[in-house]
């Protein structure tokens, strides 16, 4: 089982930024999409970004212009760089396979956005 481990959270005032990021051993993350999901308290745990293996990446409405997903194949690393956040950002973040999430979810790592 691959569980990625998730780092770069924490508490950030309102238009802030954080750079947040993922990996996970061995070589397999070359080969699959990837994405970063969020949940916040009772809610879903959504997307919010994704990246093909070569490269091509996808926002919802929600983030498009904010956030950006970047991927290092070479050391399996996939990153989430977030500008302009907003209270609403707040959750706890993920990083997994897309459009399917494969692995073991990981910890998350923890996002908090202060008004």
């Amino acid at each position: 089982q691959v569980q990625p481990v998730e780092s770069g959270g924490g508490l950030v005032q309102a238009g802030g930024s954080l750079r947040l990021y993922c990996t996970a051993s061995g070589s397999i993350f070359t080969i699959y999409g990837m994405g970063w999901y969020r949940q916040a308290p009772g809610k879903q745990r959504d997307l919010v970004a994704q990246i093909t293996s070569d490269g091509i990446a996808g926002y919802p409405d929600s983030v498009k212009g904010r956030f950006t997903i970047s991927r290092d194949n070479a050391n399996n690393a996939v990153y989430l760089q977030m500008n302009s956040l907003k209270p609403e950002d707040t959750a706890v973040y993920y990083c997994n396979t897309q459009p399917t999430p494969y692995f073991t979810w990981g910890q998350g790592t923890q996002v908090i956005v202060s008004s």
